[in-house]
């Protein structure tokens, strides 16, 4: 399961790195689909935060793992019956990932599925995105929240092609 958030695609169509949701989906459901396994996208109305999108995936998914994806492009790697805040892989640095990054990352997440060894995905770490980037986060953070419904998660339909 790709697991996203309430904003993703709707009231926030853009990473906070500037990539496009949709091209971030189609390169988490290409490394996916790489690993041989198809994965089904929901969007999560209960929260805005990563563990918990994340960890509402992996309650939904078949094989018990699922990337959370916030809106702003933070990313988890998440497993059933983990704590909430206990995940397998968690990506902070969402202003560095790129699109070939989230590939990795839905490679990393299918090989969880099939219990195979994954790779790390090395992301670039940047110390002062933190300070440059806190009120652009604040803002995205807080439209992702304003977005919280009460309401169970939504499969979404996702038309795409994988690459190559």
């Amino acid at each position: 399961v790709v697991a996203v958030g309430p904003a993703f695609n709707t009231a926030l169509t853009r990473t906070i790195g500037s990539l496009e949701h949709e091209a971030v989906l189609k390169a988490i459901l290409t490394g996916v689909a790489e690993e041989g396994l198809v994965a089904r996208v929901v969007k999560v109305y209960a929260s805005s935060d990563c563990a918990a999108i994340g960890h509402i995936g992996a309650e939904l998914s078949g094989s018990g793992i699922a990337i959370g994806l916030q809106s702003r492009g933070t990313t988890v790697i998440h497993k059933r019956g983990l704590a909430r805040l206990n995940n397998l892989e968690l990506f902070p640095q969402s202003p560095s990932l790129t699109l070939e990054h989230y590939t990795a990352i839905g490679r990393n997440a299918a090989r969880y599925a099939k219990n195979l060894p994954v790779k790390p995905v090395a992301v670039k770490i940047d110390n002062w995105a933190r300070l440059r980037l806190i009120v652009k986060t604040a803002l995205l953070h807080r439209r992702e929240t304003e977005q919280i419904q009460d309401r169970a998660p939504v499969e979404l339909f996702f038309d795409w092609e994988p690459e190559g």
